[in-house]
C-alpha cells in the first residue's frame, strides 16, 4: 500500500498592499508572500491544494488583488488548486474579478452572492470553504441564507471526511481585542450546523496571525498564522492590538492511508539542522 500523504497547505492573512507599500511602515508583505509561495513549490510530497483563509488583501482594492493574483500565479502555473474565501480586509467583486476562473469563485455584479464552495480532494477527503464576511465591520458572520448553503453542502457528501474553512474564529481565544472581532453573528447557527455533521473532522480559519487551537462542538478548530507579520500574544484583558516580530508560517494538513488528519506548523525560515551546528 502507498503510504505517500495528501497534503493540503494553508496560507492566510497575506494582506497584500499596493505595490511598495508596507504595513505599518515595516512588514513587506508582498515580499513574505512570494516566500511563502517559493517555500509550498518545494514542498515534498506535491500539495494536492492551497488553501488561503482570508485578508488577501488589506484594503480591497483592485490594485491589490492584481498584485495578490501575480504572487499566487507561480501556484496556478504549477497546476495546484487554489481555494480563497475573504476575510474581513477583503472585497468580495474585486476578488471574485481578479479570480473569475477559480472553481467556486464567481465574478458578479451589485449584490455580489457570498463565496462558497467545496471542493472535492483525493485520500477521500472533502473542503468546504464558507465565507464568514460582513462587509465593512471587522467581525464576521452568518446570516441565514449562508447557513442553508452550508448545510446543502455539507449534506451534499456525509460520508466524507471534511475541513470546514473560513476566516474568522468561531470561538473566543482570550485574545481579548480579537475576540470583539470574532464570528459574531449565526454563531450559534454554526455551532448547530457542525454537530448535525460528525464527518466534519477539522475548521480552520485566520483572522488571528497566530496558530491556535479550539473546539465547536466535536471538531477542533485550528488557526493558522500569517504569511506575513503576526499579533502579538497579549492575554490581558485590556491589551492592545500590536504587531509581533515573530517568524511568519503556515500550516500543512496531511492525511492517509494509515493516517488519520493530522495538521503541522510549518515556519517561514530556514529550520537548523545538527549540520548547521
Amino acid at each position: 500500500m502507498d503510504a505517500t500523504p495528501y497534503l493540503l497547505v494553508q496560507l492566510s492573512d497575506p494582506h497584500i498592499t499596493h505595490p511598495g507599500r508596507l504595513i505599518s511602515g515595516r512588514a513587506d508583505t508582498a515580499a513574505a508572500l512570494q516566500h511563502a509561495v517559493e517555500r509550498v513549490l518545494q514542498i515534498r510530497p506535491r500539495p494536492v491544494a492551497v488553501l488561503v483563509t482570508g485578508d488577501l488583501v488589506d484594503r480591497g482594492h483592485p490594485d491589490e488583488y492584481a498584485q495578490l493574483r501575480e504572487l499566487l500565479q507561480p501556484l496556478l502555473d504549477a497546476g495546484l488548486p487554489l481555494a480563497l474565501l475573504p476575510g474581513n480586509h477583503d472585497a468580495r467583486e474585486p476578488l471574485q474579478q481578479a479570480f473569475a476562473g477559480l472553481p467556486g469563485v464567481h465574478c458578479g455584479g451589485t449584490g455580489t452572492p457570498a463565496i462558497q464552495y467545496a471542493l472535492d480532494l483525493p485520500g477521500p477527503l472533502r473542503l468546504v470553504v464558507l465565507d464568514s464576511l460582513v462587509p465593512g465591520q471587522p467581525h464576521g458572520g452568518f446570516d441565514d441564507a449562508r447557513l442553508a448553503q452550508a448545510e446543502a453542502l455539507l449534506a451534499e457528501r456525509p460520508a466524507i471526511p471534511t475541513i470546514v474553512a473560513l476566516h474568522h474564529p468561531p470561538h473566543t481565544t482570550g485574545l481579548a481585542v480579537m475576540d470583539a472581532m470574532a464570528l459574531q453573528h449565526g454563531l450559534d447557527g454554526f455551532e448547530a450546523l457542525i454537530a448535525r455533521h460528525p464527518q466534519v473532522q477539522r475548521i480552520v480559519c485566520g483572522h488571528l496571525h497566530r496558530m491556535t487551537l479550539g473546539r465547536v462542538a466535536h471538531a477542533p478548530v485550528v488557526s493558522a498564522p500569517s504569511t506575513a507579520h503576526q499579533l502579538a500574544l497579549e492575554l490581558a484583558p485590556d491589551a492592545p492590538l500590536a504587531l509581533a516580530l515573530e517568524t511568519p508560517g503556515w500550516l500543512i494538513h496531511a492525511w492517509g492511508p494509515g493516517l488519520p488528519l493530522v495538521t503541522h506548523l510549518a515556519q517561514a525560515g530556514s529550520p537548523q539542522t545538527l549540520a548547521d551546528l
